[in-house]
């Protein structure tokens, strides 16, 4: 493609003056999205094609689209109707709609097209390369000239190219063309030509290669041509794909053999002041498909992006290389493993790292490549990414072959966050989330709201991509013993456009440390998966170490019982296609320990845990595994140019909860079932590449003994991974604490409520959605609970008392109200003023002020009257002495809206 030094230079010119002009810079413009991204992800509506579009040119407010198709039609949705458009269009680059030039390109036999498109250096002409011998009726040959102020061809511009045109590159008096050609006005000029920009007179600039010609580019001092194609030679010189040539007589520079592979080709090259950088597409298996960028200073590589799938475009802006492919495996650059086709990339272009722009689109008609070409337009002050290609949806809108993205006006929420809490002991609260996914902000800000409170608890900040999405946690230490808290999180992007709360995340606080748990986290896991989750696809990590989990294909949650006693669930899979896999690649040391539950009767064995290249496809790299055999026997497995292994002697399938843990470090693997040692071996190596822990399944290929299933069927809890060695006695402490008591809770909502007015002493309210407290005039709400006896070998250790104010003005209160027992009898529907209950004393607990806001309040009550009471009804009531009124939510609110609720916690005596 196509864009000349003319082009550059003359488009940052003109950028810059508009924004100068209007007061804005680009920078500004754009500084709603995460820096150095210049514009948003949010597509904006566009006309399209109903072919293929292969090139675009910018030319002040306009810009030119060429390709092979024959009609244009507007945005999906919108309205107006379909127009001709015989392989061209010129669309306003803020609208995106078609303007009053309209050009025809055709030709006599077979398909037209237009592949190339590039402006003069003073934007007045459009030069215009393919397959066609007219435009509109105009006799050419595959070249053309259009003048830009009156949409007409210039006919003293008559070039004769005898096949197809590929690629444009322009100055202020010469025309350098690549494709397919091997003759020019009938002079032998293979596969790249220069001719004169204003009457197509051959010049003697002379590159001719042996293969075809897919990219010409011009250095920004105008001495240089960067040639890109499939070729293996050009001028005699061996150069695959790539080659700088003198830009006056076409010889060789600069060659690259052996530089690309030789089963990939150049695509598209592109420059920027310091450097160039090219577009490579590959077939087969160990190509080159990404991008590298050189240097014009000695035309020396800078980096290579290794990623696979088939760049087709690359425009570099701002310090950002922006890219078009359909890139699936960007493993070898240190990003996400092979799997899902990403086709709109950005990356600085100092390095490989991928940043925090990802629209998309999908691979669409034709060969199925996607994006095919990039250019930047604007209008207004506003710049305008502009995409073309072969695509027919954006981000999952129907859209066909042309799309925009401006540099203002990022609209686009973040995803609402996936949240859990869990308390593992007395004051402390962990609450965790998946970041979010911005398809233009990678740096997102979180706000946790506890109790429902309108005010966030806590804020932080934390980064993702679309292809590494890490838990974050946050730790709530003014949580108080036996208490119960609710929270919600919600991410801010930072145009301030944020996601919805998401759902809300319950957690009773502990009296006494969890034993098993706590014991796990004490021993250095750094992940612990407990599968307490009621919600696909995020897998909490309940270590310090944030190496959450996702769900793959929707293994069966909250299984039960658990293999720990206590409220902890389990997880099911399936043994076909279920599994967890980890949100963060990373490398193992030498020295880890692996460790889960497990529960199964199956024959046909499967992986446990193990750690493989891949996430969410079979991986190709893989050991560090726990796998069991058709019989049930249980193998430990590292590889280090063979396969080690430690395998028990008996079966483990007979459907009994047992305790596996793998440990290998500078004494070699032990491996320990149901806190006993089963085998050791003296292998102190496995096989050292970046991967992600998987739970539930992953390849087993060529390993001994290996199942019919290399998937797990059956249940697991409590994997861990620990980056240390645990002792035989650890192991033995956490097999003996999963069947240590636990404490339970139990929750018990209000049975009845209401309360009495004294301003209307005869009324009842039994059935209000709401309740009120004050001391004058008189208010007073009554709460009635059905309470469970203690289970067998349990006491009352904890109770808690939690309502919560309505959204009302003035909802809370600046008083003390008291949580006393009611001595008289009520009924919900019979209880008013007049006829209320007598209360008793002394107060069970108490709330010391209210605030305001719709939020959950809490407060314990006193466990010894509550423990007297269990196993039958019992009455509460809240009042107060004050004049500030406190208004709750009753039982009888909208979908049981904050309705009071006791929450009662039982444990060994």
């Amino acid at each position: 493609m196509h864009r000349s030094r003319g082009l550059a230079t003359a488009l940052a010119l003109a950028l810059a003056g508009t924004c100068t002009a209007m007061g804005l810079g680009l920078t500004e413009e754009a500084a709603a999205v995460t820096p150095p991204v210049a514009f948003t992800a949010d597509e904006l509506p566009t006309w399209q094609a109903n072919g293929v579009v292969w090139a675009l040119a910018e030319a002040g407010d306009r810009v030119f689209v060429g390709g092979t198709f024959s009609a244009v039609r507007p945005p999906e949705g919108a309205a107006g109707t379909e127009q001709e458009a015989v392989n061209f269009a010129t669309l306003d680059a803020a609208t995106g709609a078609p303007t009053s030039c309209k050009l025809s390109f055709t030709v006599g036999s077979g398909t037209a097209t237009v592949r190339g498109l590039v402006l003069s250096p003073d934007k007045t002409t459009l030069y215009a390369g393919g397959y066609f011998g007219a435009v509109n009726g105009t006799a050419v040959s595959s070249i053309a000239a259009i003048d830009v102020a009156t949409c007409t061809v210039k006919t003293g511009f008559r070039p004769a190219f005898a096949a197809t045109v590929r690629a444009l590159a322009v100055t202020g008096d010469t025309v350098y063309a690549g494709g397919d050609f091997l003759t020019v006005a009938g002079q032998p000029r293979e596969r790249f030509a220069a001719v004169d920009a204003a009457d197509g007179t051959l010049k003697p600039f002379t590159a001719n290669a042996d293969e075809p010609g897919r990219a010409v580019e011009l250095t920004p001092d105008g001495e240089h041509v960067l040639l890109g194609g499939d070729f293996f030679t050009v001028g005699g010189t061996n150069s695959h794909a790539l080659a700088v040539v003198d830009a006056t007589t076409g010889a060789v520079t600069k060659a690259y053999p052996g530089f690309v592979e030789t089963n990939s080709v150049v695509k598209d090259i592109a420059t920027d002041a310091t450097g160039f950088y090219t577009a490579n597409e590959g077939t087969g298996g160990g190509v080159f498909d990404g991008r590298i960028a050189l240097n014009l200073s000695d035309f020396g590589q800078r980096w290579r992006d290794t990623c696979l799938g088939a760049t087709q475009a690359v425009l570099p802006y701002q310090d950002v290389l922006y890219s078009a492919s359909h890139a699936h495996d960007c493993s070898s650059v240190g990003e996400f493993p092979d799997g899902q086709r990403h086709h709109l990339l950005a990356q600085p272009t100092a390095s490989t790292g991928k940043l925090g722009w990802a629209p998309d689109t999908n691979d669409g008609i034709g060969e199925g490549i996607g994006p095919r070409v990039m250019a930047v337009g604007a209008k207004g002050g506003v710049q305008y990414l502009w995409i073309g290609g072969e695509f027919t949806t954006v981000n999952g809108a129907a859209q066909q072959s042309l799309t925009r993205f401006a540099s203002t006006g990022d609209t686009g929420a973040p995803s609402v966050p996936v949240a859990s809490a869990v308390s593992f002991k007395p004051g402390e609260v962990q609450v965790r989330w998946r970041t979010s996914l911005d398809l233009d902000d990678s740096a997102l800000t979180y706000k946790v709201y506890r109790g429902g409170a309108a005010t966030p608890i806590a804020t932080v900040a934390a980064d993702s991509l679309f292809f590494r999405r890490p838990q974050t946690s946050w730790t709530d230490t003014t949580v108080t013993a036996g208490q119960s808290y609710t929270y919600r999180v919600t991410a801010t992007d930072a145009a301030g456009n944020a996601s919805a709360l998401s759902a809300t995340a319950s957690v009773t606080v502990p009296n006494s440390a969890d034993a098993y748990p706590s014991a796990v986290r004490a021993d250095g896991a750094q992940l612990f998966w407990r599968y307490d989750e009621s919600a696909l696809p995020f897998v909490a990590d309940s270590s310090d170490g944030n190496q959450s989990g996702v769900h793959l294909n929707a293994p069966a949650l909250r299984q039960t019982p658990g293999a720990v006693s206590g409220a902890s669930t389990a997880i099911g899979f399936n043994g076909t296609d279920t599994q967890v896999y980890g949100d963060r690649r990373q490398n193992v040391g030498s020295t880890y320990s692996v460790e889960t539950w497990f529960k199964t009767n199956t024959t046909t064995g499967g992986k446990l845990v193990g750690f493989g290249n891949n996430q969410s496809r079979g991986s190709s790299q893989y050991d560090k595994h726990i796998y069991m055999t058709n019989d049930g026997r249980l193998v430990y497995g590292v590889y280090s140019g063979g396969t080690h292994t430690v395998t028990t002697a008996a079966a483990y399938n007979d459907n009994q909860w047992h305790h596996v843990v793998a440990t290998q470090g500078p004494g070699g693997m032990t491996l320990y079932v149901d806190g006993a040692q089963k085998g050791t071996l003296g292998f102190t190596a496995h096989e050292n590449f970046a991967g992600y822990w998987h739970a539930g399944g992953d390849s087993l290929g060529g390993w001994p003994d290996r199942p019919v299933s290399e998937y797990w069927a059956g249940k697991l809890d409590e994997t861990a991974v620990y980056p240390t060695v645990l002792s035989a006695a650890q192991v033995q402490n956490h097999h003996a604490l999963a069947t240590a008591p636990a404490d339970s809770v139990v929750e018990v909502q209000a049975a009845e409520d209401t309360y009495a007015n004294a301003g209307a002493p005869g009324t009842n309210y039994g059935t209000s959605g709401s309740l009120a407290v004050r001391g004058t005039s008189f208010y007073a709400s009554y709460l009635r609970f059905n309470l469970p006896a203690a289970p067998a070998g349990t006491v009352l250790k904890a109770a808690t008392l939690s309502v919560k104010t309505s959204t009302m003005g003035g909802a809370g209160t600046a008083d003390t109200v008291s949580v006393v027992p009611v001595t008289g009898s009520w009924t919900e529907a019979g209880t008013t003023y007049a006829n209320r209950p007598a209360l008793g004393g002394p107060a069970l607990g108490s709330f010391a002020g209210v605030p305001e806001g719709s939020a959950v309040q809490t407060t314990g009550l006193d466990k010894a009257t509550l423990a007297g009471a269990l196993g039958g009804a019992y009455g509460l009531a809240l009042s107060s002495a004050g004049t500030d009124a406190l208004w709750l939510w009753s039982s009888e609110a909208a979908a049981n809206e904050g309705s009071p609720k006791l929450t009662l916690t039982f444990g060994a005596p």
